[in-house]
């Protein structure tokens, strides 16, 4: 997750009159043209979230076709489910109850590993966008590499958070490696050219908590948006539906795993979406809030970038052989997050701005 010390994108603290358990919704809260922006898709109509079976991906025999069918994924949607994905199930027990336990500490216990300043890491407010608030409270950190790590942003209660934070960041940079060698097997390239775009490159994670709100039609739980960097995990530490994906104009409510499921929720991000010239999609996606129940997840970011660029891979264009024209311009990554915040300032789309 990209940080920011500007005025466009910023991170609040949490105070004691946050979230009120009231029908009384604060003026800095309310969304409702935003919510309403778009048709939902009813429960009812037939539609179902690409799955990607990881142990498929990874058997000869079965390889070339779950390959396949993670393009398409990634072509459509922009989002899948990765099941089988190798994660110890203890790594993932531990992550869960981590986030849950201590989204459930009191406030000033939360605020210990508070947002400093103009910072973006520890616990805060998601981000603000053009002065309105999400209805969620989050915890954001680098995970990787190990040395840009702010430890004192890392929570120490409950104890077990960083011991569980560390794995899960290691098991999941792992995990990503191997999935974007299937993704280069889709696109014709060598695994290494994908993979070294992602090897070494930051990681950072959020975990957040969507509060309950008696007027979930009024406020939203994350702005719609595509993600920044390049690819995107996400664990459900909880039952709680809220996420949509837009395609096609409309909303596609995303459901959580069965009960006792540990699946992924993964997504290409603005960064990967250029990497391929466009062949993946960033979608679009948001969070509602629900009126009964919170909703807590755990969310793993990995940056990437071809030389220092943001830019199409070179072995995916002319000059390669069958290659394409660049459809999207090179921006440096030490820029890329100043045009980005620059198109939001602005309500453009970003990446129709890089477009060629």
């Amino acid at each position: 997750m990209e940080g920011a010390s500007n005025k466009i994108v910023h991170r609040d603290e949490i105070t004691d009159d946050a979230f009120p358990d009231s029908a009384d919704i604060p003026e800095k809260y309310i969304r409702t043209d935003e919510v309403s922006a778009g048709a939902v898709v009813a429960e009812d109509d037939a539609y179902e979230l690409p799955i990607i079976d990881m142990a498929k991906l990874l058997d000869p025999d079965s390889s070339a076709s779950e390959t396949a069918r993670l393009g398409s994924a990634c072509r459509d949607w922009g989002f899948f489910q990765l099941t089988n994905h190798g994660i110890d199930e203890a790594v993932i027990q531990r992550m869960k109850e981590s986030t849950v336990q201590f989204f459930d500490l009191p406030l000033d216990s939360k605020n210990a590993v508070a947002v400093r300043g103009d910072g973006f890491e520890g616990y805060g407010h998601h981000y603000s966008r053009l002065s309105k608030l999400d209805w969620a409270e989050s915890v954001i950190l680098i995970t990787q590499p190990v040395q840009d790590r702010n430890m004192e942003l890392w929570p120490t209660n409950p104890p077990m958070f960083r011991d569980a934070l560390e794995e899960y960041s290691a098991a999941v940079t792992k995990l990503m490696a191997k999935l974007v060698g299937s993704m280069a097997a889709d696109l014709g390239v060598a695994p290494a050219a994908l993979q070294d775009a992602f090897a070494g490159k930051r990681q950072s994670a959020a975990i957040h908590r969507y509060p309950p709100c008696r007027r979930p039609e009024a406020v939203i739980g994350n702005t719609a948006h595509t993600d920044g960097l390049a690819l995107t995990a996400l664990l459900h530490a909880d039952g709680t539906p809220g996420l949509q994906v837009r395609r096609g104009g409309r909303w596609f409510p995303v459901p959580p795993p069965l009960p006792g499921g540990a699946a992924l929720v993964v997504n290409v991000g603005d960064i990967l979406h250029v990497l391929t010239n466009g062949a993946y999609r960033s979608a679009e996606h948001r969070v509602m809030v629900n009126a009964e129940r919170a909703r807590t997840t755990a969310v793993v970011f990995q940056d990437a970038s071809v030389g220092g660029m943001v830019a199409p891979l070179p072995e995916l264009l002319a000059g390669a052989e069958g290659g394409e024209v660049a459809r999207y311009r090179a921006v440096p990554r030490s820029e890329y997050l100043k045009v980005r915040f620059s198109a939001l300032a602005q309500r453009k789309g970003f990446l129709d701005g890089l477009k060629l």
